[in-house]
């Protein structure tokens, strides 16, 4: 076949694109410290596989993404005198805040006001971080008034979705459950020693929130709306802020050595 010589340069150019974007990857995967892998987590696309684990291993724990849970048009559990959930969990958030700033940690919040972001939404802003961890934060219907429940996902029995080493979107948690039970222990512990009837071990369940977390991430649980008023819960909030910093603080140690 005979190729015509103004035709050349145009079959060239693809062969070196190609080239140029080969030598371009390679020094960025080079820039990377020795055994350390990136984490990436792609935006839900019907059941498709969504997502690639990383390592469990940080070089440092540096954000606490915290998920006042509801917001919106879903107020969440609601009080027959008018407490409802959404609301009293952003405040509290508020001051979880300030005590882990207060630990050199910082926070970020899934919602600022009464915005109501899907779950898929508050997981992408987690998903999105690095060196760091999830807490969603909720006010119950029921249970005792006073007392606070640590969950951690329960284990899925149903063998996760993996193709070419990425992960369904609902089981992105899967890679990180032992650092979130780890999690929930140092968190249950610091609730147990403030708040009087609250277990002294953290609990597991299907959380759907959690589902769709890849890094470490629990579940807070306060009881009540059910109370004549909000008097109970603003007492709680800064034990329960303080409580929180100080379980973050404690687990910082672990995440660092990689959940040792």
């Amino acid at each position: 076949m005979t190729v015509r010589r103004e035709l050349v340069p145009f079959l060239i150019i693809p062969f070196v694109v190609a080239a140029v974007v080969l030598s371009a990857r390679v020094q960025s995967a080079a820039s990377l410290p020795a055994g350390q892998t990136t984490a990436q987590v792609a935006q839900p696309v019907s059941g498709q596989t969504s997502g690639q684990l990383g390592s469990t291993q940080h070089s440092a724990l540096a954000l606490v993404v915290l998920d006042p849970a509801h917001g919106g048009t879903d107020q969440g559990a609601r009080g027959s005198t008018g407490i409802t959930e959404s609301d009293a969990v952003l405040g509290i958030a508020r001051l979880v805040r300030i005590s882990l700033e207060g630990q050199g940690l910082r926070a970020l919040l899934t919602r600022q006001a009464n915005e109501g972001p899907s779950f898929d939404e508050r997981s992408k802003i987690a998903n999105s971080q690095r060196g760091a961890i999830f807490i969603s934060l909720h006010v119950s219907s029921t249970g005792q008034p006073g007392t606070v429940r640590v969950y951690s996902l329960a284990p899925d029995t149903a063998p996760s979705a993996q193709h070419g080493g990425l992960i369904s979107w609902d089981h992105a948690q899967s890679g990180s459950q032992d650092l979130s039970r780890k999690l929930a222990e140092l968190l249950q512990i610091q609730m147990a020693q403030r708040f009087h009837s609250s277990p002294e071990t953290p609990l597991t369940a299907r959380v759907r929130q959690l589902r769709t977390i890849a890094i470490p991430a629990v579940a807070i649980e306060i009881s009540s709306v059910s109370l004549p008023d909000r008097g109970p819960l603003d007492q709680m909030s800064p034990a329960f802020a303080d409580a929180v910093a100080r379980a973050v603080a404690a687990f910082r140690l672990v995440y660092e050595s990689g959940g040792q």
